[in-house]
């Protein structure tokens, strides 16, 4: 029973609080012990906020037996990112810099799911400040698939991936530049979505501007990541990028599921590289029950992008390079910084120059963008493969992988996020569901996006996919 409650959906839990068929402290306290059994197992948590949960659980037991109506998130279970500010509660940003760090403030995502009454069980694991693709630190180590403990959850939301699909609270808050909800949330068997920028404010008064990353939900369900964005969406004063609408109506925007007459453009490979044969035939399966048992009207297109690898490298490089040189040189420990990280800083300092960081910023990315505002002008919706492959063994003990069936990959530590990183920068929304399982048992994902601001036409044709090929009764064997 205790296992149960802990796979049971946010939006299950807020219709039994409100009937009283299960208390916030009982759901909770299943939730800690979980936490605690499969922390030394999975290593997706950072910190376990255990007593606050609980003590937080007791309130809002008390909430319940009292009040009459009481937000959707109350009493509900949730991880947020190391790298999103929890005042009070230690938030390192996977760093040794940072090991003993705790913040005065929330961050924005953090301050309105606290303010719904959500429950902060822990903060969970990524790499150093994001900067990674896999979910190893200098500061916490290897974090643990919860489908297959000897492969990765990717990165930079791995401690998310693992704790959501591992029964530790129905929602995690992720945050994404290239991929890092997404790619989690596919090698562990998800639902993830990154919003259209500033749909969820993500920026603040020391940085209004920054235009690609974003923070949103990880959870087992559609309804549930609507739910969230429901709780965390809407316009900021300090957020240069917000939008100026209110928040909400995601959930609500559920109950009609059609998806007849839908124009899908589904597209294989981004022609940018191999495909594992499980993943490929997964997703040209999933394009086909669209069609088939969905009614839409599904085509298949080819994407012109520019060059993904050179493109990761002029965008990132510079902004990593500025960020080691003006906020972690001058704190001394060179050894806190991972090799990798270093290497993208000497790359860069060696390859890039002003021109090109500037062609990268204004003309090729524009080129991104252009390229998918074509397809949107003729269909509704994009579908694709979330990562080319699924989750592979630990690099730091199996090696990176430099083959997908039999062709080289020209970068392993960047190829998961090779289908991910584009329509980021693009500037649209895109969801990652579960479209099946491998035969070996690893989650497959699926990509869905469209407009900007069309989250809600997202939502619905996962919750759609989701109703015919549903997973969430699955778990993981951790």
């Amino acid at each position: 029973m205790s296992e149960d409650l802990c796979y049971m959906s946010a939006t299950e839990l807020a219709k039994a609080y409100r009937s009283k068929a299960l208390s916030p402290r009982e759901v909770v306290e299943a939730v800690v012990r979980r936490a605690e059994a499969l922390q030394p197992r999975l290593n997706m948590l950072v910190t376990l906020c255990a007593e606050q949960a609980l003590d937080a659980a007791a309130r809002a037991e008390a909430d319940f037996m009292g009040a009459d109506s009481l937000p959707p998130l109350h009493g509900i279970p949730a991880t947020v990112k190391d790298l999103e500010d929890t005042a009070g509660v230690r938030t390192t940003y996977g760093s040794k810099h940072f090991a003993d760090h705790v913040p005065a403030r929330d961050a924005i995502i953090w301050a309105r799911m606290k303010a719904q009454g959500a429950i902060l069980i822990g903060k969970t694991t990524t790499p150093e400040f994001g900067l990674n693709t896999v979910g190893e630190s200098l500061l916490t180590g290897v974090t643990n698939n919860p489908w297959d403990v000897t492969r990765t959850t990717g990165g930079s939301s791995s401690g998310a991936g693992s704790a959501v699909a591992a029964g530790v609270g129905p929602v995690g808050t992720g945050s994404d530049g290239g991929g890092s909800i997404r790619v989690p949330s596919s090698f562990c068997g998800l639902v993830g979505l990154k919003a259209t920028p500033g749909r969820i404010p993500y920026n603040g008064p020391d940085d209004a501007f920054e235009g690609v990353v974003v923070t949103g939900p990880m959870t087992r369900t559609v309804a549930d990541c609507a739910l969230m964005l429901d709780a965390v969406a809407g316009p900021d004063p300090y957020d240069g990028v917000a939008w100026p609408e209110p928040g909400g109506g995601h959930l609500a925007g559920l109950s009609d599921l059609s998806m007849k007459g839908v124009r899908i453009a589904y597209c294989l490979d981004l022609k940018s590289g191999p495909v594992e044969q499980q993943v490929r035939q997964a997703v040209e399966a999933a394009a086909k029950r669209f069609e088939s048992e969905l009614g839409a009207r599904v085509t298949e297109v080819q994407i012109d992008l520019p060059d993904w690898l050179e493109y990761f490298h002029h965008w990132w490089g510079p902004y990593i390079m500025r960020f080691v040189e003006d906020e972690l040189d001058p704190l001394g420990h060179p050894e806190y910084i991972p090799a990798h990280v270093r290497e993208a800083v000497e790359s860069c300092r060696e390859t890039i120059d002003l021109a090109s960081y500037v062609r990268h910023q204004y003309k090729v990315r524009t080129q991104l963008r252009t390229a998918f505002a074509d397809i949107f002008q003729a269909y509704d919706l994009l579908i694709w493969p979330t990562t080319p492959s699924v989750a592979f063994p630990h690099p730091s003990s199996a090696g990176w992988p430099t083959e997908i069936e039999g062709q080289p990959l020209r970068d392993p530590h960047l190829d998961n996020q090779r289908f991910t990183e584009a329509i980021s920068h693009a500037g649209y929304p895109a969801i990652t569901v579960p479209a099946g399982f491998t035969r070996e048992g690893l989650p497959i994902g699926l990509q869905i996006a469209s407009r900007a601001g069309a989250e809600n036409a997202i939502l619905r044709a996962a919750a759609a996919f989701e109703a015919i090929a549903p997973w969430a009764h699955l778990r993981p064997a951790c």
